[in-house]
């Protein structure tokens, strides 16, 4: 099983940046799908939460409103829309797969993660 991001990279202070992450699972649609984010020094955090069927989000409270988590079970993808970024937005951003009702901070599946960089 593999997890791909991307769609990373050098942003200004409110500008905007779409993740995928492409899952080589062929049963994508058994797992709630999510993302999490770990900056310099921190630990890493929960950002955003699909249901497998996409009928369910989630997020966490500094993302709520800027950031919209959405998937595509025919092409085995979940993305993550950001908008507004901030500059401490800035973290390596990680797709994961969790085959419980929603993502864990323990999923069954991590990708290998993509920088995303707010220029104030």
């Amino acid at each position: 099983v593999q997890l791909v991001e991307s769609g990373g990279g050098l942003v200004q202070a409110g500008g905007s940046l779409r993740l995928s992450c492409a899952a080589s699972i062929r049963t994508f649609s058994s797992y709630s799908m999510g993302w999490f984010r770990q900056a310099p020094g921190k630990e890493r955090e929960f950002v955003a939460g699909i249901s497998k069927s996409g009928g369910s989000t989630y997020y966490a409270n500094s993302v709520k409103g800027r950031f919209t988590i959405s998937r595509d079970n025919a092409k085995n993808t979940v993305y993550l829309l950001m908008n507004s970024l901030k500059p401490e937005d800035t973290a390596v951003y990680y797709c994961a797969a969790d085959d419980r009702v929603a993502v864990t901070t323990r999923p069954n599946y991590w990708g290998q993660g993509t920088q995303v960089t707010v220029s104030s």
